[in-house]
């Protein structure tokens, strides 16, 4: 079977041959995010991470050697590799089976098609088991990989192997389809022994290289791809042993190739499993009589771990692979709100990290404004040169808010002030932010009008240049005050107030408080739409309500700022046939003009904005609709490889189809979306922490219908610790069992 021939300069050419409006086009829709990406679909991509290292592959276990595509190797917002391809005798390997769910490593097994030499001798196919391990060391930057070759027949084989790579170091916002020319200069790949070297000198200054090492050294070379001759006599195995080694450095010596020992694999997977193992023993321990459940959680925690990644030496989650491998401001908040019953420290990480970059002056290219926490920080070529404003750029208008909602809810599971005290000057300057920056229009309500030229039209969570629209399907007019947003405020002011109090500060306490009832007052006066039952997408210009059915009016319910009588309205019509799918509330109704199930903020599904709305029907009372939306999350992800929850999914009704239908690049593993099943838990159980009153209140617990037990170990409140037990009776009644308790902590449970 002859190597089918690949054509990737043709492709590069006709990129490159699009006309200057072409280009600036795609450019505007990867910056202002119309999309996400331009590339082909990721949805099966199989995903290896461990720290700022990862790697997308086809299910195959390969890495297309044609453009227009996702995957490959990355770091620090570049892709080292983007091309990596197998062939027994030119032929494409069988696959059996692909597996990552440990995170940092993934195993294929394959198996040969029918291959016929060019003696004339067949191999007959399945006659060659190749079990494939890859593994990412992301401390050394190093991809270890080990081929095993096995013959399963009684008769002597011998196969040609060839291993073929391609690197171009394109940078993330270039992989994601804006096609610039690359700025800097691409070496000659080039072999010295046993290693195959990619060296980029980029124009920010950066030598960027890939260095290749194999063990045994190949047999023979030819351009970039190594060839082998694997002989194997009956039931014999053999094995190769690749590195594939990162280097980003200012001195050209640093990236070249260097003698360096063949790594242990064996014991550095069992280094990076008790890592793994420790940081997953840090959590609170959840279990349930429901396999679809326990799975799902363990992933999600798992996906977390995958997603922790550091700059400057301080840790966060990152907001999800493969275009999101950075900090953000929204995604790593709303992350680690979700997740403080299961581990608060990683909101303590996330608050320092964002405090230390918070807004310092006025930047217009930067959307920066002084206390105003950061949106996206870029550490990749085109932003060390200056031609996107993401070092760190601002446009967000819903980060400085939630930013405050975290000290205030991790005060109040932890009991503890160090960190709004150590944080101190930081809230001042968001409250500030948000008084006068946040307010520029002077209505009293936080709006967004980006002043940056390649800054994002739209800054909410759904930001996306066409999200938010009126109901005729026009865009709306800034500047734009979204609906969730103003309750975002309100939740902020309320949860600040009692630590103001505590620090013995009534005044400003009550301060906080006035001016988060007067904007209650006003809220529902505003966004209110009484001919719709519904509250307003936004406000936009000359405070016009943007009056469309979305899903954001769910969001300022789990904020407390709606009125009991409106927020029972607005939970009727967010589960009403054209808003929930089956598979979870859409971001927009079907019945509006600009609805798609497939677009990014106009109809599809996120789990995130469905815990979110949850926990809102929850504080409201409405435990029926709260308990559908648990349910039908958790079994969209069975049908996600290894229960993984992506970034969203689409829209089309569960009556049309029996899965849910995959969104082409949704980042996955994504944090927010990690974060969705914890949350749920959390808030479906009723778990109120008061921390700095030594107590837990378990108000109205509920179990969603698919189960009847669920119990939870080593929950953290203040000081103590408790394992919980829930249960259904007979009658559907909850029942809580206080199964142990460390430390000072009353539980009060409220039927």
């Amino acid at each position: 079977m002859p190597e089918k021939k690949r054509t990737p300069r043709a492709t590069r050419k006709k990129s490159q041959n699009l006309s200057e409006h072409e280009k600036h086009e795609r450019k505007q829709r990867v910056l202002t995010k119309g999309a996400p990406s331009m590339v082909r679909s990721i949805a099966d991509a199989v995903v290896v991470k461990d720290e700022e290292v990862f790697l997308l592959t086809q299910p195959d276990s390969q890495v297309p050697l044609e453009s227009n595509h996702g995957f490959g190797l990355y770091y620090h917002d570049c892709r080292f590799l983007k091309g990596y391809e197998l062939r027994l005798g030119g032929a494409e390997p069988d696959v059996l089976v692909s597996d990552a769910a440990r995170g940092f490593m993934a195993a294929f097994e394959l198996t040969n098609p029918d291959i016929r030499m060019e003696d004339g001798h067949l191999i007959p196919k399945e006659h060659i088991g190749i079990r494939w391990e890859r593994m990412i060391d992301g401390a050394r930057r190093t991809l270890n990989e080990v081929i095993t070759f096995q013959n399963v027949e009684l008769q002597q084989v011998e196969v040609p192997v060839s291993l073929t790579f391609q690197a171009e170091f394109e940078d993330i916002f270039a992989v994601r389809g804006m096609l610039p020319e690359r700025p800097g200069k691409l070496r000659q790949p080039s072999w010295k022994g046993n290693a195959l070297s990619f060296i980029y000198e980029g124009k920010d200054d950066l030598y960027r290289s890939l260095v290749i090492y194999f063990s045994p050294t190949p047999q023979k070379t030819e351009g970039t791809t190594a060839h082998f001759r694997i002989n194997l006599g009956p039931r014999e195995s053999r094995q190769l042993l690749i590195s594939l080694v990162i280097s980003e450095s200012p001195d050209l010596n640093e990236v070249q190739p260097k003698a360096r020992a063949q790594p242990d694999h064996n014991s550095t997977k069992a280094s990076l499993s008790r890592s793994v193992e420790e940081w997953l023993g840090l959590h609170t321990k959840v279990h349930s009589d429901s396999l679809l459940l326990n799975k799902t959680l363990e992933r999600s925690l798992r996906d977390l771990r995958i997603l922790r990644t550091h700059i400057a030496g301080q840790e966060f989650i990152a907001a999800g692979v493969p275009w999101f491998v950075t900090l953000f401001g929204r995604d790593s908040l709303i992350a680690a709100l979700q997740t403080l019953a299961f581990q608060p420290g990683i909101a303590e990480q996330t608050l320092r990290v964002l405090a230390g970059y918070q807004g310092q002056q006025v930047n217009d290219w930067k959307d920066e404004e002084p206390g105003k926490i950061l949106h996206e920080l870029r550490i990749g070529e085109m932003a060390r040169l200056g031609e996107v404003p993401y070092t760190p750029y601002y446009g967000t208008v819903d980060a400085t808010p939630l930013f405050l909602i975290l000290i205030g809810r991790h005060a109040a599971w932890t009991g503890d002030l160090t960190v709004f005290k150590e944080l101190r000057s930081h809230i001042e300057r968001a409250l500030d932010w948000m008084s006068h920056y946040g307010d520029q229009n002077g209505d009293g309500y936080i709006e967004y009008k980006s002043s940056s030229e390649k800054g994002l039209i739209n800054q909410g969570w759904k930001d996306s240049g066409d999200a938010i629209v009126n109901d005729d399907g026009r865009l709306a007019t800034p500047p734009i005050s979204l609906v969730e947003v103003q309750g975002y405020v309100y939740l902020a002011k309320i949860g600040l107030a009692d630590l103001y109090q505590r620090v013995g500060e009534p005044d400003r306490a009550d301060q906080l408080r006035r001016e988060a009832e007067d904007l209650r007052t006003r809220f529902n006066r505003d966004f209110w739409l009484e001919d719709k039952g519904f509250y307003a997408l936004a406000l936009q210009a000359d405070n016009k309500p943007v009056a469309v059915i979305s899903s954001n009016p769910g969001q300022a319910l789990w904020s407390g700022i709606a009125d009991p009588d409106k927020a029972q309205r607005t939970m009727e019509r967010l589960m009403a046939e054209d808003m929930f799918s089956g598979w979870g509330i859409r971001t927009l109704s079907d019945k509006e003009r600009r609805y798609n199930p497939i677009g990014y903020h106009l109809g599809t599904v996120w789990p995130h904005d469905n815990a979110i709305i949850a926990a809102g029907f929850r504080r409201y009372g409405f435990n029926e609709a709260a308990q559908r939306i648990f349910t039908t999350i958790v079994e969209a992800a069975m049908y996600f490889n290894n229960y993984r929850l992506p970034e969203l999914f689409a829209g089309f009704p569960r009556t049309d189809y029996s899965v849910p239908v995959r969104y082409p690049v949704a980042c996955h593993p994504q944090a927010w979306a990690a974060g969705s099943v914890p949350y749920l838990i959390e808030t479906s159980l009723g778990l109120i922490p008061e921390a700095f009153d030594r107590r837990l209140r378990i108000v109205r617990p509920i179990l969603p219908d698919f189960l009847d037990r669920m119990d939870l170990y080593g929950l953290k409140v203040g000081d103590a610790q408790v394992d919980l037990g829930f249960e259904r009776s007979s009658k559907g009644n909850i029942s809580v069992q206080v199964l142990k308790i460390e430390g000072p902590l009353n539980v009060i449970v409220e039927p």
